[in-house]
């Protein structure tokens, strides 16, 4: 996409609770992989305190904890990539391997939520290879520093870094190549796995049932895509607030509201149902 675009002009609705709000989200999709070698996609679960919305993740812009730091909003063009859809082993040095985190729900939205400091018996780097009754969450934090000069680079992250030192949690420093504090961006994304648990239709090797949209059957090619489209300084002004869920210096929508706007697709392909491949057939590889 063009990087000139100004995305809260380009937009005529948004999703978000937050109409100010007209950035692009994306992660890949997951599918079940049945013994028989079919596929079917794995429904997303609405979050706590949005009852009735219809698809999509959660995002959180998170301020400083401290409440005293200040961070800089992204400016019209900015875009980052965390994660790799490359990966498909551990990668324990890279710091964006540290920021994903899925969290296997055995009880209803499981143990306590998760943080950029990621470890600890709940959360695992990779799909779990149990049954998740109550469905899977996957966590994506992406990175908190940049180098105060581009919107974007060529594989999309060197412009970026996590904190040198600490996290953002901790109000750890940015690195000198880096110095720009950035709000801390989460994307929240819960799959409803529920009526994939009967082990009897997982593969008959004894391997975990899930693979990604893109052949991913690891889990480690989990990845996020952010284009920033805030109106104004809509998110600036978010920022220095040190907003939390309710901000009350921006505009608001309904759930019913956002659920109005929506996309025709632009590409005349099955997705739903039992399908004999993913969609667009690529290979899959672990």
């Amino acid at each position: 996409m063009d990087p000139s675009l100004n995305m809260s002009a380009e937009a005529t609705c948004t999703t978000c609770t937050f109409t100010e709000d007209f950035s692009n989200y994306w992660t890949a999709v997951l599918f079940f992989r049945h013994r028989n070698g079919s596929f079917h996609r794995v429904p997303l679960m609405e979050n706590l305190g949005l009852e009735g919305q219809r698809g999509g993740m959660t995002v959180y812009y998170t301020a400083p904890y401290d409440k005293k730091t200040r961070v800089t909003a992204f400016r019209p063009g900015f875009r980052m990539l965390v994660g790799d859809p490359m990966y498909r082993r551990p990668s324990p040095d890279a710091d964006e391997f540290k920021s994903i985190a899925f969290r296997c729900f055995t009880t209803p939205w499981g143990p306590a939520p998760a943080n950029s400091e990621i470890g600890g018996v709940y959360d695992t780097r990779a799909f779990p290879a149990v049954p998740c009754p109550y469905g899977l969450r996957i966590n994506n934090f992406f990175p908190t520093c940049w180098d105060g000069v581009n919107v974007d680079s060529p594989d999309h992250k060197s412009h970026v870094a996590y904190p040198a030192t600490g996290t953002f949690e901790t109000e750890g420093a940015c690195p000198p190549s880096h110095p720009v504090r950035l709000p801390q961006i989460l994307y929240e994304t819960i799959w409803n796995t529920s009526a994939f648990n009967d082990v009897s239709t997982w593969p008959a090797d004894g391997s975990q049932p899930f693979v990604f949209s893109t052949g991913d059957e690891t889990g480690y090619g989990w990845h996020g895509d952010y284009l920033f489209g805030w109106k104004g300084d809509a998110l600036q002004r978010a920022m220095d607030e040190y907003c939390g869920v309710d901000c009350p210096g921006l505009a608001k929508q309904s759930i019913k509201q956002a659920n109005q706007c929506t996309k025709a697709p632009v590409v005349a392909e099955q997705i739903d149902g039992w399908l004999p491949t993913l969609p667009g057939n690529p290979p899959l590889s672990r």
